[in-house]
């Protein structure tokens, strides 16, 4: 209807899947690069997750069309399934014929003997499964059973999970964590920054026939704020505001017009600007009086227990740092308290816990770059990683770590120091000592590291590597498991079991190889550069 009014020939903002549009930004790029190096690391399981509409389906769609050409696919949409419905579902997708109210076991059979004859005929077989969260744990144990059948160097299927962060607490249950040892590659898609939601948008008009600028900058800005960078709500955003700007025949779209198709879609009050802070500041009148009578009726069980009696103190990067004194027995909780909730409301914006990183490596963000571009151009490496307490405190190196407050709602902090089972946990501008108890409460899964990589050697060091190569994975791996160096002649089987072992007590596949994964963990735990969250660590 409004086409021909802004010269477009097409649809620039539609919610349906269309190739034409594909957009990836560097985190989309990055998430594809991560689930690409999980399949060729021969692995069973690769696992993204991200909120509803950041474009899972969007790089699970690219991840497609890079698969070689003898990939057999099988796409699950619905994945609130039985065992048997599953297996049934994966038949149906990969064309295994099965007679009527087939068994579970007559089910796993057929797969078993289709994924060995591909095998035979040089093909590879992948699952993708849509929304994953909502699968049973049952359900799952199943796939790790598919995932059972392999040779002696690969898996004969490999599984892809999509889904929402609730994923990620849901493979962290106790009677799933086989299937977490197997995952080999993860990646968390966070939304569009305000620099790459304005390329987006150019974009979609772009390939819809308009090379005039037609959104306004500050309505960038604000239409970031009302979709938080999702480009599915982005979408629907930009098509209403492009519906009253042909209605009041106006080019081009300006905040209001944002701010009025946000009223609209999202049911967002559109308060005129003029009256906005004064209402705001009435609001929190109110609500810091009715905080304050009710943070001294009780305590906030957010905070840590060692958060209840503190002195304040200042570091010389300019964080207040919030030191622990034992809990004392009294009614009324302290400020700090307070100073906890509201720095972990500050600290909602991925992109403040980056620059904090970065700063502990005496480095700074680069406007229009990604967190793990800037990395890069300045000598260093990123790394992103699923585990627990233990995986982070047993690399050692400050992290930004992926948290959920009580609501479930995500926020990010920065890992800086550890003292025995403390941590210093920055948040936006200011810092705190929590405990294990406190974080491990708290904590996704998900955390990402600086390093300096660039002399990691990350060839695969297997049985056919030269004597050098075995030589070095030797002396690496007698370092960090505090043993006597061996003079070796060749790749032998005592190595390779020495590498196993390592695998095992790092969540890795345990084959045996030295493959990229194994040897980047192995690099991480030998370097000596960098900023260490304790120095009195050993490797184990």
């Amino acid at each position: 209807m409004y086409k021909a009014f802004y010269g477009l020939n097409d649809n620039p903002f539609s919610i349906a899947p269309n190739p034409h549009y594909l957009f990836l930004s560097e985190r989309h790029k990055e998430a594809l690069a991560h689930l690409t190096y999980g399949l060729g690391e021969t692995g069973g399981f690769v696992l993204l997750t991200g909120e509803v509409g950041t474009g899972k389906t969007t790089v699970s769609r690219c991840l497609l069309k890079q698969l070689p050409e003898n990939t057999d696919t099988a796409f699950i949409l619905n994945p609130s399934l039985t065992e048997l419905e599953l297996l049934a579902s994966l038949c149906d997708e990969l064309r295994i014929k099965y007679g009527e109210n087939p068994s579970l076991k007559q089910l796993t059979d057929l797969l078993s003997q289709f994924l060995l004859a591909n095998h035979q005929q040089k093909r590879n077989t992948v699952l993708i499964i849509d929304e994953a969260q909502h699968l049973r744990s049952e359900v799952l144990e199943q796939l790790r059973l598919l995932t059972n059948l392999e040779t002696d160097t690969k898996k004969l299927l490999q599984v892809i999970l999509i889904g929402q962060p609730e994923l990620q607490q849901l493979l962290k249950r106790q009677d799933l964590r086989q299937l977490a040892q197997r995952i080999t590659a993860r990646y968390h898609l966070l939304p569009l920054s305000v620099e790459e939601l304005g390329f987006y948008v150019i974009h979609r008009l772009q390939v819809a026939g308009r090379h005039e600028p037609l959104f306004t900058a500050k309505s960038i800005k604000v239409l970031h704020k009302f979709s938080g960078g999702i480009p599915r709500l982005t979408n629907l955003l930009c098509e209403r505001a492009l519906m009253a700007g042909y209605g009041q025949s106006k080019v081009p779209i300006d905040h209001k017009m944002i701010r009025q198709a946000a009223k609209e879609v999202l049911g967002e009050d559109d308060v005129p600007e003029n009256k906005r802070w004064p209402m705001i500041l009435a609001f929190s009148l109110i609500v810091a009086f009715i905080a304050a009578f009710y943070v001294f009726q009780q305590l906030d069980s957010d905070a840590p227990e060692q958060l209840k009696q503190p002195a304040l103190s200042h570091q010389s990067n300019d964080a207040t740092q919030t030191t622990l004194t034992p809990p004392v027995n009294v009614e009324k909780p302290s400020i700090s308290q307070q100073v906890l909730r509201s720095a972990i409301n500050t600290s909602l914006q991925i992109d403040t816990a980056y620059a904090g990183l970065l700063g502990l490596w005496q480095k700074q963000p680069i406007i229009g770059l990604t967190f793990c571009q800037a990395a890069v151009q300045q000598g260093l490496a990123c790394y992103q990683q699923q585990g627990n307490w233990h995986s982070v405190m047993q690399l050692n190196y400050p992290a930004v770590v992926y948290l959920y407050n009580q609501q479930g709602k995500m926020f990010y902090g920065v890992v800086v120091q550890r003292d025995g089972e403390q941590i210093l946990l920055q948040l936006n501008e200011q810092q705190f000592w929590v405990d294990k108890a406190w974080f491990e409460r708290h904590f996704s899964g998900t955390f990402e590291i600086l390093w300096s990589g660039d002399n990691t050697n990350l060839r695969e060091i297997g049985p056919t590597a030269n004597v050098t190569q075995a030589q070095w994975l030797e002396n690496s791996l007698a370092a960090i498991q505090k043993r006597q160096t061996r003079l070796l002649t060749q790749f032998d089987s005592a190595l390779s079991q020495h590498v196993m072992e390592f695998q095992r007590q790092n969540g890795l596949k345990a084959d045996g190889i030295a493959g990229s994964q194994t040897l980047v963990r192995i690099n991480l735990l030998l370097s000596q550069t960098g900023p260490k969250l304790s120095h009195d660590k050993g490797y184990r």
